[in-house]
């Protein structure tokens, strides 16, 4: 069962808004203080309310645990700490009666070290998988076989003592890469596609897909040029030019495409980071044969939101008219916006700003948990870690669990309603007082607001479908045009902590909506104004 289709005939996702949910710390139904599927599906009623697409879970595959589910042992169930697969079932079956999409990760780069596939691969080079992941001799001196690094520290390659060889592990040790090269192993990855296209999922993220091909040659990476960026892990010295973006990759992502064609009206987005990805997302998002989007990380990582990072990112997809990209502020593996962008006290202000400005731009929207309550990046103390990154990079890297505790319920219930028991993560105090019910009927709150900006968004082709002309971006202001057929909207932000006043531009424009006393044409601080060609 698929949900409703889209209205129009036009595409669902174009333009669609996507609720991000952390299934660990979404809501909690059996009282074990870890979120679960039941969780998840009897708050699908708040969600549909926001007036969203789809849904995106991340994983809730069986799995050790060692990455949170990013290292899955076995593709086609669901962990016990979420659920079973009646569990998932009936998740789908509530999001499509509330015509909520459900979009879920597939993590095609690596396993956990627990699958099956990996321990037989490992047990001798003779066995039927002895290829189905990234093996390789030492060299002569008996060091890795090349000099990749891996993203959480250290060396991307460990000794197995069974093989007498090393596996290419791009994550944790405990996460070895997958041969994708290997056609049997794109067989076996497309097999447990459709065994969650079967049960009516409506398409899929891919996980760090760029690292699911690597170099065969085992070429090293150059050395990064010396900058004012931080280095605080091996990998920051180095160009990761040869353990991942493969030209093959792209027959395999046709491959993907191809079978979610097979259903009809599936969705898929490729999650592909770093420096300088905007090529690989283009190469992978080109035509109809292959992914439809690609998750940017223009805004994941900034530590301000200014007109120049709104530019540079829409710049970047300038030439490429036949792509379509997605945009993100916040998620589960990057320190919350607001606290990334505000201090304290324009903490709301700024939360409202952005939400606006995320629903207005060009793309796919994908909004994550708690967002549109604006809340705050936790701030833990050590002993409250369950990020292995962050415990191996402390102080330095904070940036996971903080974006990752329970999501604030009720106000003045144990554990903000998340779970009748002690999270797996605590909650702050200043998340309960930014709770849903605190929130809900309060017609100046962020989630009310949250609520009218992609009702607008709803609403009005222009913002949804339509194409971006850039008007301006100086040192705090942004404007940019919306137009779709005759509708033209027009989009201004004081992105600044100053007032700042424009122009009237051409033509007659009535103003549809406002934050932060805007008024046309006067910007007070932290303000915007949407108007509508009159």
């Amino acid at each position: 069962m698929s949900a409703a289709p889209a209205k129009g005939g036009r595409e669902w996702w174009r333009g669609a808004v996507i609720y991000h949910i952390y299934p660990r710390s979404f809501a909690d139904s059996n009282g074990d203080g870890i979120g679960d599927l039941a969780g998840i599906t009897a708050h699908l009623g708040y969600v549909a309310a926001l007036g969203v697409d789809a849904i995106w879970l991340s994983p809730f595959f069986t799995s050790p645990m060692k990455d949170f589910g990013y290292d899955v042992a076995d593709y086609c169930n669901v962990d016990p700490m979420f659920g079973t697969l009646t569990d998932f079932d009936q998740l789908v079956e509530r999001a499509h009666g509330l015509g909520l999409r459900v979009i879920i990760d597939q993590v095609f780069s690596h396993t956990s070290d627990q699958h099956y596939w990996f321990r037989e691969s490992r047990s001798d080079r003779v066995n039927p998988r002895a290829d189905w992941y990234v093996w390789a001799d030492a060299k002569p001196d008996g060091s890795p076989p090349s000099n990749w690094q891996s993203v959480f520290g250290g060396p991307a390659w460990a000794w197995d003592a069974r093989r007498g060889q090393y596996y290419l592990h791009n994550f944790l040790t405990e996460q070895p890469d997958l041969n994708v090269h290997n056609p049997a192993v794109q067989d076996a990855l497309l097999a447990s596609a459709r065994f969650w296209l079967e049960r009516g999922v409506d398409g899929f993220r891919l996980d760090a897909i760029d690292y699911a091909m690597h170099d065969p040659a085992l070429t090293d990476n150059p050395p990064r040029v010396r900058d004012e960026r931080p280095r605080t892990r091996p990998l920051d010295f180095q160009q990761p030019q040869h353990n991942k973006g493969h030209a093959d990759l792209v027959a395999f992502i046709e491959r993907v495409r191809a079978l979610t064609e097979q259903y009809g009206g599936r969705f898929t987005v490729a999650e592909i980071g770093g420096e300088g990805a905007e090529p690989v997302m283009k190469l992978l998002t080109q035509g109809r044969r292959r992914l439809h989007t690609a998750y940017g990380f223009n805004f994941l990582y900034a530590d301000a939101l200014t007109p120049a990072l709104v530019r540079a990112a829409l710049e970047a997809w300038s030439d490429a008219a036949d792509t379509w990209p997605s945009w993100a502020f916040s998620n589960h593996d990057a320190p919350r916006a607001v606290s990334r962008w505000a201090a304290p006290a324009d903490r709301a202000a700024n939360a409202r700003l952005a939400l606006l400005l995320l629903l207005t731009l060009r793309g796919n929207v994908f909004l994550y948990q708690g967002e549109e309550l604006g809340l705050p990046q936790a701030q833990l103390t050590f002993q409250d870690l369950r990020d292995p990154e962050a415990i191996a990079n402390w102080p330095l890297t904070l940036g996971r669990d903080g974006a990752r505790t329970p999501m604030p319920w009720m106000s003045s219930a144990s554990y903000a309603g998340f779970s009748t028991a002690r999270p797996w993560l605590p909650v702050p105090a200043e998340h309960a007082a930014l709770a849903v019910d605190a929130q809900d009927h309060d017609a100046g709150s962020t989630l009310a607001m949250a609520r009218r900006f992609i009702a607008l968004r709803q609403r009005h082709p222009a913002l949804r479908y339509g194409g971006m002309r850039l008007l301006e971006a100086s040192s705090a202001v942004l404007r940019f045009e919306r137009s779709f057929g005759a509708e033209r909207m027009l989009c201004v932000f004081n992105l600044g902590l100053t007032e700042a006043h424009i122009e009237p531009p051409p033509g007659s424009w009535r103003p549809i909506e406002s934050i932060g006393g805007a008024t046309a044409w006067a910007l007070p601080r932290l303000s915007a104004l949407i108007a509508e060609s009159a």
